[in-house]
């Protein structure tokens, strides 16, 4: 068999920050950038990866059984793990991975390495699987195999993604719909220079923080409450905040599919600075570098609002702006930037694009 490829892109969270493990709403876009895969067929039972800037090749033998080394690798051979549990006959092969994604900048580099390591699995050893079983396969490779707890969004969002459509994921129906992008509008993410670091500990707690919440309020879930439930329940003050992020989010999604179907950019963008307030004040998940980016891009013209994407806690912004201020806008935001910090921001224009299955 012949050399076959795979694209997966990764992906930015535009609405919905932290609702997946509280069973809420998001909204995200592919993005044209992501991880390329190549890779042949194998006669020898082994695996052989490489990675474009990583010396050497990482091997592992289907006959002696796949393990967690603690390096990039687990991702794609986590992948290949499960989908051996599904049942797919993965045989031997070899596969070079090459990754267009800025590091850290919260873009979900990992989820696309597994999506591009699933689908192209799946061309060298044809194996029926639906698009969401696909995406629930990476997300175990993740979860179970790396040992990252994540939820949905981000298989999902790589594998679901449609030209100039955002991705609309219901957390916890498990469904997926596709929601038409303004076309006069675009994306501009804009990387802080501060790596996005989401430890354990800082996401745990979050987590815990809005289970307490939930169990406090007698609800499996902070989706099944609204914010002036929250507000009126008397909840410890920590864990109020971090509830009124969770229900405040959700209803943003649910304003912001309104305003999308309606071409309405303006009242989306306002959303958008609602959130990232939000995570300043409530979640305390944004950085003083991320809150400059964002007060820098609202000033300017033509755009509409911007936000903390992704986990938080360093990483990257993303702004909705007019397509014909693109230009303009990246220029202002990495000067004033400069300025104010010290620190020099990369701004990578974004399209809403086609996921890994769009082939």
């Amino acid at each position: 068999m012949s050399e076959l490829h795979s694209f997966a892109p990764g992906r930015v969270e535009l609405l919905g920050n932290h609702t997946d493990y509280n069973a809420g709403v998001v909204l995200s876009a592919a993005i044209q950038m992501g991880i390329h895969a190549r890779g042949s067929r194998r006669d020898d039972g082994k695996i052989v990866l490489s990675s474009e800037g990583i010396e050497g090749c990482a091997t592992a033998d289907l006959a002696a059984g796949l393990k967690p080394g603690g390096a990039w690798a687990d991702y794609p051979l986590g992948t290949v793990e499960m989908l051996r549990q599904a049942g797919a006959p993965v045989g031997g092969f070899e596969a070079r991975f090459a990754a267009e994604l800025p590091p850290g900048a919260g873009l979900s580099s990992s989820a696309a390495l597994e999506v591009a390591t699933a689908v192209l699995v799946t061309k060298l050893f044809p194996f029926a699987v639906s698009p969401l079983d696909l995406a629930k396969i990476c997300r175990r490779a993740e979860n179970e195999f790396v040992g990252v707890s994540c939820g949905l969004l981000d298989q999902v969002s790589s594998i679901f993604g449609r030209r100039d459509h955002v991705v609309f994921l219901d957390c916890r129906e498990e469904s997926v719909e596709p929601v038409p992008f303004p076309p006069s509008l675009g994306l501009l993410i804009v990387h802080s220079g501060v790596k996005h670091a989401l430890t354990g500990g800082e996401y745990n707690e979050r987590r815990d923080q809005c289970f307490e919440a939930a169990k406090r309020m007698g609800v499996p879930a902070l989706r099944d409450v609204s914010s002036a439930q929250v507000a009126a329940a008397g909840l410890p003050a920590l864990v109020g905040r971090r509830a009124a992020h969770i229900t405040g989010e959700n209803e943003r999604v649910f304003a912001a599919l309104t305003a999308l179907r309606n071409g309405d950019g303006d009242t989306f963008g306002r959303l958008m600075t609602a959130s990232h307030r939000s995570s300043m004040e409530n979640f305390e998940n944004s950085t003083p570098e991320l809150d400059s980016l964002v007060e820098i891009a609202i000033r300017q013209d033509g755009c509409h609002g911007a936000r903390l994407t992704g986990g938080g806690f360093g990483g990257a912004i993303v702004a909705l702006v007019d397509l014909e201020a693109e230009g303009r806008i990246s220029g202002a935001i990495t000067s004033e930037y400069l300025e104010k910090t010290g620190n020099l921001a990369k701004v990578y224009p974004c399209r809403a694009s086609d996921g890994a299955l769009a082939a």
